[in-house]
């Protein structure tokens, strides 16, 4: 190598299989070489990459397969400068899905030679009786499928696809499929062990152990990938890394935000019965608002991918796998049984409390839950074990029976000042509860219930505060039968 030259990286593929897929050029340039490097020793003809080195071992110690790739580029480059020349040999052609090759011609630093070979693709064309082009097939790395697939209904031949893992990250990519899609699987081409096997899109992953040499063949998906949640969910990342308040965030300090839309998900919720006369689009509120709640959760699985903890994938695999497991009468073996509500909800606290080893009926509960919500579930949960009133009657003379305690609280209070509010307090929170057991007898939510009173004296009193500036009355000052004048008007609706 002379002064100002470029080290030099001759690049071979090795065929998708056995030696009589390599060419008699690449063996030539095997034979000339005198420093040798294989990317991996795990192909039917590495055998014939003698006296090379191998990088098998970084696929152990890196974290991510694009951090083998780097490395293995960063290690070819320095070898290369170290002597000049050297060869690296790879599975298939060295143009085809071949990372490692991509990162050496972008680095500048190396001339890189390749030489031309028979890809996996060649033969995969010849079994399956496809012209490429034609078809207008897509290649896609099976590493990046709900990525590189979104948005594509086929046919695609999807490569990189060596362990079963990928296989199902492969099938759960694809939302809207039935699973009864045809697939064709093709494992090691080109080799005294080649196999076509067809199968389901169901059955993706439970059909054979993939390897290196798999590769799968699917000539039309039910629908496309999930392209815009593919696209919101690469987006969610790109502002935790590079948006300031984005990055400050902690799963703590976005607990307000994840209440403040969940509440107003809810209003968007109860919009959808407002006044069709109305300008606003009640939908278009209710799809703004969900996509708000869906980027918190999304947020939240962002940082604790970043913490190495789990991903937006464990979190849909999980809700998936646990709505099956419940909902034996539709997945499992209650499946066709003649059930009604009450016994599909009881065996869904049963299956939950066997699932979480759980021993009080009130494990579970959310002690954070706004409190009304909070204590009906509890209720709830007590009256499903027999600790309840047989009817509302017995849940309502409760109230009266807490309202007399109340009333001797208070008179205590005022009499004995010193740890009074204490029981004033405590009375007060079991006159809330008496009521909330009867909204419950009741079949009525005591949240909403509030929610719609509360709304329902807001607008009133904001018809008093119209009427009051209508004739310069000051709420202020007005003494409370002038109020209570204007409250019964606009009450009245006159």
């Amino acid at each position: 190598m002379t002064r100002g030259e470029l080290p030099r990286i001759i690049v071979v593929g090795l065929g998708p299989g056995g030696h009589d897929h390599v060419t008699a050029e690449t063996r030539n340039e095997i034979e000339r070489a005198t420093h040798r490097y294989l990317r991996t020793s795990v192909h039917p003809s590495a055998d014939l990459v003698t006296g090379a080195t191998t990088f098998d071992h970084l696929y152990d110690t890196a974290d991510t397969f694009d951090d083998v790739y780097t490395q293995i580029a960063d290690e070819l480059i320095a070898a290369a400068r170290d002597v000049g020349e050297i060869l690296y040999a790879v599975p298939g052609s060295p143009l085809v899905l071949e990372r490692t090759v991509r990162h050496l011609l972008a680095s500048g630093d190396v001339t890189c030679d390749l030489r031309p070979a028979m890809s996996f693709l060649d033969v995969a064309w010849a079994r399956l009786g496809v012209d490429p082009i034609e078809a207008g097939v897509r290649l896609v790395d099976g590493h990046e499928f709900a990525t590189a697939a979104a948005g594509e209904r086929g046919p695609l031949l999807v490569a990189h696809t060596h362990a079963n893992w990928v296989l199902s990250e492969i099938k759960l990519a694809v939302d809207e499929a039935v699973g009864d899609e045809p697939v064709t699987i093709l494992h090691a081409l080109g080799t005294t062990d080649e196999r076509m096997v067809d199968t389901t899109w169901a059955e993706l992953d439970r059909t054979i152990e993939a390897d290196h040499l798999t590769s799968v063949w699917i000539p039309h998906l039910a629908a496309p990938v999930g392209g815009a949640y593919v696209r919101f969910h690469e987006l969610t990342r790109t502002l935790r890394e590079q948006c300031p308040w984005d990055i400050e965030q902690t799963h703590a300090s976005l607990i307000p935000h994840l209440l403040e839309e969940t509440y107003e998900v809810v209003d968007a919720i109860q919009a959808l019965d407002a006044d069709p006369s109305i300008d606003a689009d009640p939908d278009t509120d209710l799809i703004e608002e969900l996509g708000d709640l869906l980027y918190q959760i999304e947020f939240h699985a962002t940082i604790a991918e970043q913490e190495g903890r789990f991903t937006i994938t464990d979190v849909a695999n999980g809700i998936h796998d646990k709505l099956v497991r419940r909902h034996p009468h539709v997945f499992g073996d209650l499946m066709g049984a003649d059930l009604g509500t009450t016994e599909v909800l009881s065996n869904w606290d049963d299956i939950k409390r066997h699932e979480k080893s759980r021993t009080s009926v009130f494990d579970g509960i959310p002690r954070s839950m706004p409190a009304l919500a909070y204590a009906a579930k509890v209720g709830s949960k007590a009256s499903k074990v027999g600790f309840d009133w047989p009817d509302v009657d017995g849940a309502f003379s409760k109230i009266a029976e807490e309202t007399v305690e109340l009333h001797e609280a208070m008179n205590e209070a005022r009499h004995e000042p010193s740890g009074a509010d204490a029981a004033t307090t405590d009375e007060l929170g079991d006159l809330l509860f008496a009521i909330v057991n009867v909204a419950r007898h009741l079949d009525i939510d005591p949240e909403l219930a509030l929610r719609a009173a509360t709304d329902k004296f807001r607008t009133r009193f904001e018809g008093v505060e119209r009427l009051a500036r209508e004739r310069s009355i000051d709420l202020r000052s007005a003494e409370l039968v002038t109020l209570d004048g204007l409250w019964d008007e606009v009450k009245s609706g006159r």
